[in-house]
């Protein structure tokens, strides 16, 4: 049996009722919307955490770190995803996007 409530109510609620949740979400803004690019570039592409890393010359454990979003990647580790991966990332003001090859769309992380 199902409550009937979304993640994005869920979300929501805590947002607002908790601000050093609000604050811990606020921090991996950016860490989240690169995660969702990776893992949507690899499962586009059809391949295992060890194949990305080895396209991106990295450790199957680094990109496992890229994935899971708890911590904004290097400047060195976003111009391998540009690189490697034709991922473009835009930073004007606060406004963060990541466009990614193919997608015809960038993606604007949600508060």
């Amino acid at each position: 049996m199902t409550t009937g409530k979304t993640f994005r109510n869920v979300l929501d609620r805590e947002l607002r009722a908790d601000p050093a949740f609000r604050k811990e979400w606020e921090r991996t803004r950016i860490a989240r919307e690169i995660a969702l690019q990776v893992v949507s570039y690899r499962a586009n592409h059809k391949l295992t955490q060890e194949e990305l890393a080895a396209k991106l010359g990295m450790k199957q454990p680094a990109v496992a770190r890229l994935e899971a979003g708890e911590q904004a990647p290097s400047v060195v580790v976003l111009r391998r995803l540009a690189e490697k991966l034709g991922m473009e990332f835009h930073i004007q003001g606060h406004e963060f996007r990541v466009y990614s090859p193919g997608d015809g769309v960038a993606s604007t992380p949600s508060p």
